[in-house]
């Protein structure tokens, strides 16, 4: 697709994306849900000054359409998700960009059953932004759409996500990084409900502050904060809420791969790991996999993106899965990566088996792994030349299966990831760097 990749219309604000671009993204769906029945579409933002210039954007197009716009304002991408597929919404609009920086923005589309759009909507709506379909009818009258204040989905998500613990935290010290972002406005509420002593970082949004040296990408600050505090343990979220990384007590990073390790192991344990599977994606470590196969769980393996992570999960009824960088999807309780909702699941672990986040991590071991980006003109280029190809081949054979490497082309930046697992940080380098200059030498960097 031209616009939309695996995490929606993604890319610098006012320049890859623009106002008109989600003025055009609005009319096209206020018209496509109103054709049948008066059209209900909600909409949420992060954090980012451009949010703003976007949600307006969207509400002209959606109401210009006839459709009406249901305001949430400043909230998480999870909290879209859930209150589109429980408040009879025909679809939810998450402005937001995630783990990028504050002159990023995004547009992600959610469907009435809370997963993202279908790829015939977006390919409908690319179609329309570049004039390549009919012009769209404009409401007149007394079909023009309203806008509305509806603040209230918040607040019952927060009411939600606080249901979904079975016990009190009071006695825990927790630590919270909020990305400066949109959990700012939940993290700490709900923990607070929830009994546990919070400490929070990274929770005055200004604007261009979002994922400034802090949050999921920025470990290093909770880690201290944990430290510091001596606490029970700290999350970090990103951007829009729906990653999250942990830190134990001693400021040891558990990531989304540890996090379906112990969770999946959890749900074993109560019978309630349906299929006796969980899915990951092709970046998460080796480590992983040999745990899960100590633990007699298997697993599905998908691309990288939460969506196919979700689709994998749908398909065949699975309840956990998520990627390394810390989407995980718990669907039993949602239907997106939802950060806030993982660290509840993590809680409920340590306190169901009265232990710390350290010693339900210890029995996991993680190869050393090392990830590089390499900026490229032509991704598929890259992928399709015989040099690079055969490097590939050469180092998996001195891996040896003990081992592995992955090329990977960024699904929202014109980069190649090369990324190597070995026994040895030594190892991983070597392999990385030749890799990499196999990929300068064809000149095919940038």
């Amino acid at each position: 697709m031209k616009y939309f990749g695996t995490d929606g219309f993604r890319g610098e604000a006012g320049r890859v994306l623009t106002a008109d671009h989600a003025y055009k993204i609005g009319r096209y769906l206020g018209w496509y849900f109103n054709q049948e029945h008066k059209g209900r579409i909600v909409i949420g933002k992060d954090t980012r000054r451009s949010s703003y210039m976007f949600e307006y954007a969207l509400v002209s197009g959606i109401i210009a359409s006839g459709s009406d716009a249901f305001l949430l304002h400043v909230t998480t991408t999870p909290s879209v998700a859930y209150v589109t597929r429980t408040e009879d919404f025909d679809c939810g609009v998450m402005i937001s960009a995630s783990h990028n920086p504050f002159y990023d923005n995004g547009i992600k589309v959610i469907d009435s059953n809370g997963h993202k759009i279908s790829a015939a909507i977006e390919e409908a709506m690319e179609a329309y932004i570049d004039g390549n379909s009919e012009e769209l009818p404009f409401a007149t009258g007394e079909n023009v759409g309203i806008a509305t204040d509806y603040a209230i989905g918040r607040n019952r998500y927060i009411g939600y996500l606080i249901s979904l613990a079975t016990r009190s935290y009071s006695g825990k010290r927790i630590g919270l990084d909020c990305s400066n972002g949109s959990s700012s406005t939940i993290a700490k509420s709900v923990f607070d409900a929830l009994g546990a002593k919070t400490y929070v970082i990274a929770h005055e949004p200004n604007g261009t502050n979002i994922n400034n040296g802090c949050g999921s990408t920025h470990i290093e600050n909770i880690q201290k904060l944990v430290r510091e505090k001596e606490l029970d343990a700290g999350f970090a979220f990103d951007g829009d809420a729906d990653r999250c990384i942990a830190v134990d007590d001693q400021g040891n990073v558990i990531d989304g791969d540890f996090i379906i390790y112990i969770c999946g192991k959890y749900l074993k344990k109560q019978g309630k790991l349906d299929g006796n599977h969980v899915v990951a994606t092709i970046m998460s470590n080796l480590g992983l996999f040999k745990s899960l196969d100590q633990a007699g769980i298997e697993y599905e393996v998908t691309t990288v993106g939460d969506k196919y992570v979700n689709e994998a999960m749908v398909k065949n009824g699975y309840v956990v899965g998520g990627e390394q960088s810390g989407h995980i999807i718990f669907s039993k309780h949602a239907t997106t990566g939802d950060g806030i909702l993982t660290a509840i699941m993590l809680m409920e672990v340590i306190m169901e088996e009265k232990t710390s986040l350290r010693e339900l991590a210890s029995s996991m071991r993680l190869y050393p792994q090392l990830l590089k980006n390499v900026r490229v003109a032509d991704k598929a280029a890259v992928m399709n030349n015989e040099a690079v190809q055969a490097c590939n081949k050469e180092i998996t054979e001195q891996l040896s299966g003990d081992g592995r490497i992955l090329l990977r082309e960024s699904g929202t930046e014109p980069v190649i990831r090369v990324m190597v697992e070995a026994g040895t940080d030594e190892l991983c380098e070597k392999y990385v760097n030749q890799m990499i200059q196999v990929i300068k030498d064809q000149g095919l960097a940038e």
